[in-house]
């Protein structure tokens, strides 16, 4: 693909039950972000401070809106901005949060979301963790989870949490760049069967993703649709 990777992931500060609709407990709140450019290993993480300079609980609206505006300005300087849902998690809570909506919503439509390209492929989920895996990497950090990270952080833990999120943009771009070379993703389904899509174009920005054809989902009780992930863009 054309650019240079700029991966990007958040946390929140609210916890999400296991599988519920993550918009029916908005807002979340952000705890902390993560920006990588692979170039040097140019790692930046995001949060707000308190007065005694101690990891703030929520990052304040003015650090949210310096986010959105150095994603902005990076993806205008040639950067391709990476993320793992980002169109239907990261983007819509960092605009909630920063309340710059239309800037998050020009983000979102213009970045790639490689979970999202799978799903426009094959019409399901499908975690960064086994995504890593299929391509033979360690992928995220063992013994802690996405739901844990809120948790956490408000229990002050917040240098594990940095980790964790470190190591997911880390896993990020691994996986895009090695799915570029490979010209495929590739992962193991849960009933242990060999799965995978080809990339002869690399992968694609959200805005492409959506002219792929329409995957055969009959065979799902209640396949998820393309508008769940992109109805707020509108």
């Amino acid at each position: 693909m054309a650019g240079k990777y700029m991966a990007f992931d958040l946390e929140t500060t609210k916890e999400i039950p296991d599988g519920g609709d993550w918009r029916a407990h908005s807002p979340l709140g952000i705890s902390c972000a993560a920006t990588l450019a692979p170039e040097g290993e140019a790692l930046t993480l995001w949060y707000s401070l308190d007065s005694d300079d101690t990891q703030a609980s929520r990052m304040n609206v003015y650090d949210s809106r310096t986010l959105v505006g150095y994603l902005s300005s990076m993806a205008e300087s040639g950067y391709t901005i990476l993320t793992w849902n980002g169109l239907n998690f990261d983007f819509p809570v960092l605009a909630e949060e920063s309340g710059l909506i239309s800037e998050c919503k020009e983000l979102a439509a213009h970045h790639v979301d490689m979970m999202f390209h799978l799903f426009c492929v094959k019409g399901h989920y499908l975690g960064l963790d086994a995504a890593a895996q299929g391509m033979g990497m360690p992928g995220k950090t063992p013994g802690m989870t996405g739901a844990d990270a809120p948790r956490y952080w408000a229990q002050g833990r917040y240098t594990e949490v940095l980790e964790y999120l470190a190591q997911d943009v880390r896993t990020t771009v691994d996986v895009a760049q090695a799915c570029e070379k490979r010209c495929a993703l590739l992962w193991t389904s849960r009933a242990g069967h060999p799965q995978g899509i080809d990339l002869p174009s690399g992968w694609l920005p959200v805005q492409e993703a959506l002219n792929l054809p329409e995957p055969e989902t009959s065979w799902m009780t209640n396949p998820p649709k393309r508008d769940d992930f992109t109805d707020w863009l509108h």
